[in-house]
């Protein structure tokens, strides 16, 4: 198994480190795992003038999977929009063809108190948001800033998808759906915007591959109340870029914190990059307090979508699960009567339970 490691800016080489200290206690147990490392985002920058340095796609693209840490620094904030950080990501993304993020919400019972949602409403939650990651208003042509005849400056960006996008990603929903508890929710905008009328239309059809499967349809600014209104009535939720960027960040603060949510987003055959759902909080960067646990989790859906080692996916998961139980919280799910824990110890007591 050759992983890609990179750990990217601000948290991200603290936390990586931790899910590292995880895959080598896995290869020390006999898997065959080797690790070779690169820079992105603003150390890409640093190392070579680009966020996605050649050296480091040619990488991510002969490697079975990819560990990302976090991109993104203010200090990159005044450098031209094509070698700003975030521009790594996205083009790693594209560069890899991963068109499916997979973004589970599962609150542990532990934390129901460290979720700003009552109890009540978020205890027992388990989703899946499986979010387009390639196309939408992030990708679409034209985009930029242009200066009008009269001098006044108009920004442009173009929101569109194709029905083969739509289909691909629907049928990724469509088949987590059927090993969890078959039903879909298509979040869309069909009443205002043409592109998701076309999204409804397609998912409506792909529904009749799947009879089993109960689809159901919300406009997004309902999709984004029912969230936490009532964020248990959802199983498998799919939508478009924008939208599930949005809604899988709202959904993230269900579990208590987003440091606690994983992500994988995946090819057509499954390679996937493994990376948490939060960004790279420059302003705790260095002083190990960040929280691991997403990007542990992340390495565990590794297993369990590229390298199909259901047993892994099972080992980390449930590691995770002992020393949540055993009381040990980094600051963001920190609540009295809690052990407050460092980023580094939070790592070293994973490797521990397993």
């Amino acid at each position: 198994m050759k992983i890609a490691v990179l750990p990217g800016d601000g948290i991200g080489p603290e936390i990586v480190a931790q899910a590292v200290k995880v895959l080598d206690r896995l290869k020390a147990d006999g898997l065959k795992i080797e690790m070779e490392y690169a820079p992105i985002g603003g150390a890409g920058y640093e190392a070579a003038g680009d966020p996605l340095p050649e050296a480091t796609l040619k990488l991510s693209q002969e490697a079975d999977a990819v560990l990302l840490g976090a991109v993104g620094d203010w200090k990159y904030d005044t450098l031209p929009r094509d070698q700003r950080p975030e521009r790594g990501l996205l083009r790693i993304r594209k560069g890899l063809n991963l068109f499916a993020n997979l973004r589970p919400a599962l609150l542990y019972p532990e934390l129901a108190s460290a979720s700003t949602l009552k109890p009540e409403v978020v205890s027992g939650l388990d989703l899946m948001i499986v979010r387009e990651l390639t196309g939408d208003i992030y990708f679409g042509q034209p985009r930029g800033i242009s200066t009008l005849e009269n001098g006044e400056r108009e920004g442009i960006n173009t929101m569109r998808y194709n029905e083969s996008e739509i289909r691909r990603i629907g049928r990724v929903a469509f088949d987590i759906a059927m090993k969890r508890n078959k039903k879909v929710c298509s979040v869309d905008k069909a009443n205002v915007l043409e592109t998701t009328e076309l999204w409804r239309q397609v998912m409506i059809e792909l529904a009749k591959e799947y009879p089993e499967v109960e689809l159901s349809h919300m406009y997004v600014d309902n999709a984004a109340m029912q969230l936490v209104r009532a964020p248990k009535q959802f199983d498998v939720m799919v939508t478009g870029n924008i939208f599930g960027d949005i809604l899988s960040d709202e959904a993230s603060m269900l579990t208590g914190s987003i440091g606690m949510l994983p992500s994988a987003s995946l090819d057509a055959n499954n390679k996937g990059m493994y990376e948490p759902s939060h960004g790279s909080a420059p302003d705790i960067a260095g002083k190990d307090v960040a929280n691991p646990l997403a990007t542990i989790l992340s390495v565990a859906m590794m297993f369990k979508y590229t390298f199909n080692d259901e047993a892994s996916f099972n080992r980390i998961d449930n590691a995770v699960k002992k020393v949540i139980a055993a009381g040990y919280r980094t600051a963001d799910i920190w609540t009295e009567g809690t052990q407050k824990t460092s980023c580094s110890a939070m790592g070293d007591a994973v490797v521990s339970a397993l």
